[in-house]
């Protein structure tokens, strides 16, 4: 009989490296074998039986114990080195996404290219197209990566002979590269759930540009959700406010002060944090007065008491996105790809029955 020679995961893994090495992922170096093995679920032995293999076959050079591999200038691929672009929704520092964009700052380094941010973010812009445009033609740069921009700027960034990328943000429909995780379904689940906890005033609190000049992908499964349960969209599910922390502060004293919804979903961590103190403050209790969902993940929400209902996804397949687009953008190929990443709607204990179903 014929032996069938089956890969082993150390060889499928270091298949792998050296794919994404001619692919031009990684120009100078790879990362650390912790790094990696994080990156594609494996433990650290495979992964260095993996490099060890690459090093045999004189795809990698060793630096000793303890430091990375060099890629063998003879495999090195021959894209460009990339100045890339960061259009960020508002300052790094005061975005919630800031480390996600920290990890795709690390993945663009390690390939070789260079990422800066603007000086001015499209909140101090304004959102307008015009203001975004002075900004880009005065800004030297081969890309862009547009972090979670409204619908009207992407438009403009995929009109214009420049490779961009759209992170996150109103980017449905719009003929650019972009990556962000699918959070319809997401959406769709969790108000399934609450709705048949028996909540019918459930309201959705997102930014303008998540709901203008129309609701985003993840909007509308909230908005098909209830549609299905007898409950047509209307301002008071899916309301406008202004968008500071006074604004915010002021649509949550108008929601609770009549016809108090039964239960929150909350768009970004700011805004649920924000939310939280406000109940707290007024001595509103979650679960038992009102429930409430995060639409984005934080490592200690699994130290809450109890643990918070929210959306959550893998970051890694959206930061090799990220890598390939600025891949294929140095080798000069065209990438327009939207690409979608999974997500999870995590039932955690701040959601419960309504008030009428309790009683």
């Amino acid at each position: 009989m014929k032996n069938f020679g089956f890969l082993s995961i150390a060889d499928q893994v270091a298949a792998h490296l050296q794919a994404e090495i001619h692919r031009g992922r990684w120009t100078h170096s790879l990362p650390g074998k912790h790094r990696l093995a994080n990156e594609l679920g494996v433990n650290n032995k495979t992964v260095e039986a993996a490099l060890q293999q690459l090093e045999a076959a004189g795809v990698l050079v060793s630096r000793g114990a303890g430091r990375t591999r060099l890629i063998h200038e003879s495999v090195r691929a021959t894209g460009t080195r990339l100045r890339i672009m960061f259009l960020t929704n508002e300052s790094p520092k005061h975005d919630p996404k800031y480390p996600l964009v920290i990890e795709v700052h690390n993945a663009l380094t390690e390939a070789g290219h260079t990422l800066e941010y603007t000086q001015r973010s499209m909140t101090d812009l304004g959102f307008d197209e015009k203001r975004v445009a002075s900004l880009v033609r005065r800004t030297p740069a081969d890309a862009w990566i547009i972090g979670s921009g409204s619908r009207n700027i992407l438009e403009w960034f995929s009109t214009q002979p420049l490779s961009a990328l759209a992170l996150f943000g109103h980017r449905h429909g719009v003929p650019i590269a972009s990556v962000g995780p699918d959070k319809a379904s997401s959406y769709a689940e969790a108000t399934e759930t609450l709705l048949r906890l028996g909540h019918r005033r459930i309201v959705l609190l997102c930014r303008r540009l998540r709901r203008v000049p129309e609701p985003g992908r993840s909007e509308r499964g909230f908005l098909e959700a209830m549609y299905a349960h007898g409950i047509p969209p209307s301002d008071y599910y899916l309301p406008d406010w202004e968008e500071t922390p006074e604004g915010f502060q002021r649509l949550l004293e108008a929601l609770f002060r009549v016809t108090p919804p039964s239960a929150l979903i909350v768009d970004e961590m700011t805004y649920f944090v924000a939310a939280l103190q406000f109940l707290a403050g007024r001595g509103i209790r979650v679960p038992a007065d009102v429930s409430l969902v995060c639409t984005d993940y934080e490592t200690a929400f699994v130290h809450c008491h109890p643990p918070v209902s929210c959306i959550a996804w893998d970051t890694r397949p959206m930061l090799r996105r990220v890598a390939q687009w600025a891949s294929n953008v140095s080798h000069g190929r065209p990438d327009t790809r939207c690409i979608n990443t999974p997500s999870t709607f995590i039932h955690g204990g701040t959601i419960g029955p309504a008030a009428a179903q309790r009683a």
